[in-house]
């Protein structure tokens, strides 16, 4: 049975804030667990800024989002325009915020998605220039696909593939992101469990798994597997995070951070508070880590998971995100979609 518009509103903004949550609240994170815990003292318990000696995000603020939100706002926004997911439309889109940012200059942009934009800019055509992609580029900014595709895996891989033509087009980048997608796709699912939802990752990545040029990786879905046997074995919660740094990786490979943010997830009991506190203790990339997994957590729980001022924090430090206005057009378009 079909959910109202009004759910599927408040699940499609649980995910939109769930991403800047988990991207905002892990972005001050240092790169070993041991390192993070000795400098805030244990786990983070609040919006912290980046120190000021952050390889990657010196300078943000408490509660500002990095590239992984933007670009994913930026394909929402290229979707929206299209009415539909497209590689000319994701490029676009990618483009115009890579420049908007100067992202020559900007220490966080990835590698894939820098030689990507920096091809498209020159000329090169966007269906040839992610052939190299293996990072988790693709994959962190993949929520919009999953929240116009309730419940249908089989369009949200189709999809994700064309999303990530122009940057991530290797099998082990589209399997990511696939996971990704297909995860919010079924936390769009009014009856689902958080099981459903995780199961729908690690299904999604063995589809995408099929698409894309052979590249250099190992099997995300397997990875997926591994990251949630330990998040349910025996230890500490800050145990199993280690090891999730230690076995899983917590590093750019798209076969490493994708699954360790399902671990965190699982971890989390799909909690996305409690999923950017584990992803900021898991350090290494953890505001990609963070933000997957808390927009997952925030699909699937909804916008009242979300405490007031941890929605006013990031509606302010981050004016220039609509998060309401493209919640209500995403819900439109998946509705739309939805009836066919």
């Amino acid at each position: 049975m079909q959910a109202s518009s009004e759910w599927y509103y408040q699940h499609v903004l649980g995910g939109l804030f769930g991403q800047a949550l988990g991207d905002a609240f892990a972005m001050p994170a240092y790169l070993t667990p041991q390192d993070t815990w000795e400098y805030y003292d244990g786990w983070l318990d609040r919006f912290y800024p980046a120190p000021v000696d952050h390889p990657n995000h010196a300078g943000l603020a408490a509660g500002q989002v990095t590239d992984d939100t933007q670009q994913a706002m930026a394909l929402a926004e290229a979707i929206l325009e299209d009415g539909e997911v497209t590689v000319i439309g994701t490029a676009r889109g990618l483009v115009n915020w890579y420049q908007k940012i100067d992202g020559d200059n900007s220490s966080y942009v990835g590698p894939n998605t820098r030689r990507a934009c920096q091809a498209i800019i020159n000329g090169a055509d966007p269906f040839t220039t992610g052939t190299l992609g293996d990072t988790n580029g693709g994959a962190m900014r993949i929520l919009p696909v999953g929240l116009i595709n309730a419940g249908n895996i089989k369009q949200a891989v189709k999809d994700t593939v064309t999303a990530c033509t122009p940057t991530h087009y290797t099998r082990v980048g589209i399997s990511a992101a696939s996971a990704v997608a297909s995860a919010v796709a079924q936390a769009l699912v009014s009856e689902s469990s958080l099981e459903d939802v995780l199961s729908a990752g690690t299904r999604g990545a063995g589809m995408g798994a099929s698409y894309g040029r052979i590249w250099l990786g190992a099997s995300v879905s397997r990875r997926i597997d591994l990251a949630l046997d330990i998040a349910r074995g025996s230890g500490s919660l800050f145990e199993k995070i280690v090891d999730l740094h230690d076995i899983v990786g917590s590093t750019l490979s798209a076969s490493e951070t994708i699954p360790s943010a399902f671990g965190v997830l699982g971890l989390a009991e799909g909690d996305p508070l409690s999923a950017a506190r584990f992803a900021a203790a898991l350090s290494g990339d953890a505001d990609t880590a963070g933000a997957i997994s808390c927009a997952v957590a925030g699909t699937w729980m909804g916008i009242e998971a979300f405490p007031e001022d941890v929605i006013k924090t990031l509606e302010e430090v981050n004016p220039g995100i609509q998060f309401r206005n493209i919640a209500s057009r995403l819900t439109e378009m998946l509705i739309n979609r939805m009836n066919g």
